[in-house]
């Protein structure tokens, strides 16, 4: 596993909550991409997608289960139906990683970033949750050929 310390820019994001199971992630999905193409805010040829991780579906209880769906924007959110909101991911230093493959596995190299790679490197974490840069997207990319980026903020 390669980790890379970046700094990463301050970005505000149109977020849907998503609370509850990981089984119904993709109908949370399905609400932002109808959101993202009726207000065009956060348009996916122009703007990143970010995930926002608060639980660890591991070990955290389905239906109290929280992930944000996110894209970048430069605007105010205005109220929709979907209930999207504006959210900032902060800025600073950060663990970097970076993951080819199914978004079902991605569990494979966030569990030796904390286990194994934050106890040896010395580094503290600041009080965000980890989250994840879409690089590509299915249904253009195949799942096999997805790449994300995967944050740890750093104090």
């Amino acid at each position: 596993m390669q980790v890379e310390i970046v700094n990463f820019e301050t970005t505000r994001v149109a977020a849907l909550e998503h609370r509850g199971s990981t089984q119904r992630v993709n109908d949370s999905v399905a609400q932002f991409i109808a959101w993202r193409k009726e207000s065009g805010l956060s348009p996916r040829q122009s703007r990143r997608s970010f995930g926002i991780a608060y639980d660890n579906p591991d070990t955290t209880e389905p239906a109290q289960f929280r992930f944000d769906i996110c894209g970048e924007v430069t605007a105010e959110v205005p109220s929709n139906p979907q209930g999207v909101v504006l959210k900032t991911i902060p800025g600073g230093r950060c663990a970097r990683v970076r993951y080819h493959g199914s978004h079902t596995r991605i569990g494979e190299s966030i569990y030796p970033l904390y286990r194994n790679w934050l106890p040896e490197s010395g580094e503290e974490l600041r009080d965000f949750p980890l989250y994840f840069h879409y690089l590509n997207l299915m249904p253009e990319t195949p799942e096999n050929e997805l790449v994300t980026d995967i944050y740890l903020s750093l104090k």
